[in-house]
């Protein structure tokens, strides 16, 4: 049989179709691997190998992806009969009735599920190091982070395990982990998958589902299935001009890119390997004939953006874990089965008056026009950037017990210090894309973050798909692997 272990899901999916290998054979393959180098990085939790074995055997959709094992992130994306326990033990033993809209269209693009990954406790944090189970372990250095909430995918992907994993995001937590193990993570734009039927909008319409991939057009042909809108959704993303596949190997014409050229406040971490990467990735842009010059977002480390868009995790995590007490568990959830920000979180949320929330939903919506002027066309008023370029996240990723290494009280400083560059763009709606174009001279990778215009992944894809010929990633293998 073809070695399967490096090929992208894409490529899986086509050797179906030519019938030189079955789903059966896929997903045993992706069984094995797991069970031989997952003990060394606690990237998937829960397996569901003979449901698997089962559904490969049957009578798959014929969808593009149609035998291709996948694994879903623990938080969100709920399937029928299966667990999801969003990090905690308090809902170990719940099983969901219904697929989620997103559940039923991964089904139906024919991917097997092969299990649940490793995710933090309500996907809060920027680290893959739950209380509850053992950490997520980073493929490139096991002693290092995954980065989060998206970690157990990104660790799977990363060694070889599956070739894609569902992912979501609400503060950077797909682009995160892509960046800390080496994947490309694509954020959508808001709205552009539903996250129905269960939820409107999560986080004040900052969150969105996808998936953690080792290729361009697995990324793209993903989001092309997924991305559409479920019936009663309170927002649609713009449609796009055409499928996101047909944008790869396109020309790029003359794009007009900024590299961020303002360093962040003196509270964020500020890598000179991650300015490296940015620098890199300006200078590949140039060779493929964008238009690059230096430039910054009015708005983009406007020190009143993280406390209130803090105020609106407050108050929708105080919301969910009085739903899973109401709805779900039938009990409260005392604060000792919580960890010590969600602790605080929830004391938060509750404490806080409606016209609060409001206001700080009010005082974003403001902030959001300030920055979305960067890429407005000159007649309206804007400077007409079709791309920004920053690095992904402040710094390469640290060792396991960094973020809680001052207690609980410093657990938040450190978070917000991590991500000078990500959570802006859930609040602003706009499609992000990191690549993994830059590894420390110890192995590390470090991701380069691109941003474009609210609806255009069209012009990210285009551009990534052209920075993975340019400087091709595709070989480079991890320390722990499959």
């Amino acid at each position: 049989m073809t070695e399967t272990t490096w090929l992208d899901a894409t490529e899986q999916a086509d050797l179906v179709r030519r019938g030189e290998v079955s789903p059966a054979e896929l997903v045993d393959e992706a069984i094995a691997r797991i069970e031989k180098v997952n003990p060394q990085l606690d990237a998937v939790l829960r397996d569901r190998f003979d449901a698997a074995r089962q559904d490969a055997a049957g009578e798959l959709p014929d969808g593009p992806f149609r035998g291709v094992p996948m694994l879903l992130k623990d938080i969100g994306c709920h399937v029928a009969g299966d667990e999801t326990r969003y990090g905690t033990s308090f809902l170990a033993g719940v099983r969901w009735p219904t697929d989620s809209f997103l559940g039923a269209r991964f089904r139906e693009a024919g991917f097997v599920f092969l299990g649940r990954t490793n995710v933090p406790e309500f996907g809060t944090t920027v680290t893959t190091e739950p209380a509850c189970n053992p950490p997520a372990r980073n493929p490139w250095n096991p002693a290092h982070s995954t980065g989060g909430s998206s970690g157990g995918s990104a660790a799977a992907v990363a060694a070889g395990l599956v070739p894609i994993a569902h992912a979501n995001d609400g503060g950077g937590s797909i682009r995160i982990p892509a960046s800390e193990c080496g994947l490309v993570g694509l954020k959508p734009t808001r709205a552009r998958v539903s996250q129905g039927p269960d939820i409107g909008e999560g986080w004040a319409g900052a969150t969105i589902d996808g998936v953690v991939t080792r290729s361009v057009r697995d990324s793209a042909a993903a989001l092309d299935w997924i991305g559409r809108p479920m019936p009663g959704d309170p927002y649609w993303a713009p449609p796009l001009p055409r499928p996101l596949t047909e944008e790869l190997g396109a020309p790029l014409g003359r794009l007009k890119v900024a590299l961020l050229d303002t360093e962040p406040p003196d509270t964020y971490e500020n890598s000179p390997h991650c300015r490296a990467a940015v620098q890199a990735a300006g200078r590949l842009l140039e060779e493929l004939g964008c238009a690059v010059e230096p430039g910054t977002p009015d708005g983009m480390f406007d020190e009143q953006f993280s406390p209130f868009f803090v105020a609106t995790i407050a108050g929708d995590t105080a919301l969910t874990i009085g739903t899973f007490e109401k709805f779900v568990l039938g009990r409260p959830i005392a604060d000792d089965e919580l960890e010590p920000r969600n602790q605080v979180y929830r004391s938060v949320g509750k404490d806080m008056l409606a016209t609060d929330y409001l206001g700080a939903r009010g005082w974003l919506g403001q902030w959001v026009r300030r920055m979305a002027a960067f890429w407005a066309p000159p007649e309206l008023g804007g400077r007409g950037v079709d791309l920004l370029v920053t690095p992904t996240v402040g710094a390469p990723p640290p060792e396991l017990g960094w973020f809680t290494a001052d207690g609980p009280e410093g657990e938040g400083r450190r978070i917000n210090s991590f991500i000078p560059y990500t959570a802006q763009f859930n609040v602003t709606g706009q499609p992000a894309i990191s690549l993994p174009l830059h590894w420390t001279d110890d192995g590390l990778p470090v991701g380069v973050q691109l941003v474009a215009a609210y609806g255009r992944e069209d012009v990210l894809v285009r551009v990534a798909a052209a920075l993975e010929q340019a400087a091709p990633w595709a070989g480079r293998r991890p320390q722990v692997s499959a």
